[in-house]
């Protein structure tokens, strides 16, 4: 069967796929990283998964419970050869890698964590950083761990919304 995308090869699998990762913040799932690998048209998913395997076994790729996170190795290697990749390639996966290097960014700066307490009660901490220093703290009791939850879920959706409208009341404007 005849494929049509510009990367054939194993060595352009590789390089995409390295070039993908170093435009993350960080370690991503198996799932997102083949969801963003595959949109070339190409090469097929067995090639990609026989690539993806060969440069965690050359340590060019760092695996850890199923996520993936490029190395030093990699980096360096990524850097020297990325503009052999075509250039609708490179800005093709800079596109589709954006939003999640955003939400992966986004997401790294709010945490959340549920205390138990006593008779089933817990006590939801919520913080906010700017990527510098924490902004915004929160810890709140509530009666179980099902309305814990949701809060804890909510601060995660919300956590920009939440902070501008503490500011905005304790300043009063």
């Amino acid at each position: 069967m005849e494929h049509l995308g510009f990367i054939r090869d194993k060595l352009d699998i590789k390089i995409l796929i390295l070039f993908i990762l170093e435009k993350l913040p960080g370690p991503v799932e198996a799932v997102t990283l083949s969801d963003l690998a595959l949109f070339d048209g190409g090469f097929t998913w067995f090639d990609y998964t026989d690539c993806l395997a060969e440069l965690v076994e050359t340590g060019h790729i760092e695996e850890t419970g199923g996520k993936y996170a490029i190395t030093d190795k990699g980096r360096r290697n990524v850097n020297t050869v990325a503009s052999s990749l075509p250039y609708t390639v490179r800005a093709k996966a800079e596109r589709l890698t954006a939003p999640v290097a955003a939400s992966m960014r986004r997401s790294s700066m709010i945490e959340t964590d549920l205390e138990h307490g006593p008779r089933g009660s817990r006590t939801v901490s919520m913080r906010l950083s700017d990527g510098v220093r924490e902004i915004v703290s929160i810890r709140l009791a509530v009666p179980d761990e099902d309305q814990a939850r949701v809060i804890e879920k909510r601060f995660r959706a919300n956590a920009e919304d939440i902070y501008n409208r503490v500011v905005e009341i304790l300043t009063g404007e």
